[in-house]
């Protein structure tokens, strides 16, 4: 009986690099570990590539996770503004910014580093917030003001958050500290009658709760010093 000729093994199709491959997969390892663990050597090994030809679609591990952080902010709602629910809209806009800011362990982190998020996505969605802000007639420079704080207490409450969950902050540790302040402030009442009256309540109070508190004090301000008035475009009242 005659032998058959061994076949050849089919090739193996690779996908064909882009930028929206080498993102979508940075995302993936993102997933699945931490914002450390998403280099563009561990990218390229997941591509079964070398590191060297993600350059060409990419500058640096610094823009890759620029990068991620925009596609991130490309899934956030756009609403159409509103200019009767505006502060039902921007707090609905903040919410979903810290969950998709959590749901990513370590990309806050990305948002805390880039000081200013210049993708096309972070453009969009920063024009949308500000079309809801100004469509409830805040002031522009208000308005500015107060799209810059959102973003900034969405991406602290969500590294806190994130840390937490991933274990870089330890609560065993965390606890074994509290315990540790609380004896010596209890130690020296005297000195500390009001944080001993009080330290509970904030070691305690979830993240989610503080971060809802703050937007609610934050909106109360808003609407408190700047009445919203349709139309206005600067000055306070």
């Amino acid at each position: 009986m005659e032998a058959e000729w061994p076949r050849a093994r089919p090739a193996v199709r690779r996908r064909t690099l882009s930028q929206d491959l080498v993102v979508d997969t940075a995302l993936e390892l993102l997933g699945k570990g931490s914002l450390d663990t998403v280099t563009m050597r561990r990218v390229a090994q997941e591509l079964d590539t070398g590191p060297a030809s993600l350059y060409a679609h990419v500058g640096s591990k610094e823009e890759l996770h620029e990068l991620m952080l925009d596609r991130l902010l490309g899934r956030l709602p756009r609403p159409e503004p509103d200019p009767d629910r505006w502060t039902e809209q921007i707090l609905e806009m903040a919410r979903a910014q810290l969950a998709m800011l959590t749901s990513y362990p370590g990309i806050a982190r990305v948002g805390l580093e880039t000081v200013v998020p210049a993708g096309p996505n972070a453009l969009a969605y920063g024009e949308a917030v500000l079309a809801v802000l100004r469509a409830g007639g805040l002031p522009d420079r208000t308005a500015v003001f107060a799209f810059d704080t959102l973003s900034l207490w969405c991406s602290a409450f969500a590294y806190e958050l994130a840390a937490v969950r991933t274990g870089e902050l330890d609560k065993e540790q965390i606890r074994a500290r509290g315990e540790k302040i609380g004896a010596y402030m209890a130690a020296r009442p005297a000195q500390f009658p009001n944080l001993l009256g009080v330290g509970e309540i904030l070691s305690e109070a979830a993240p989610e709760e503080r971060f809802e508190f703050a937007l609610d004090v934050f909106l109360a301000g808003l609407i408190s010093a700047f009445e919203p008035r349709h139309g206005a475009s600067d000055g306070p009242r």
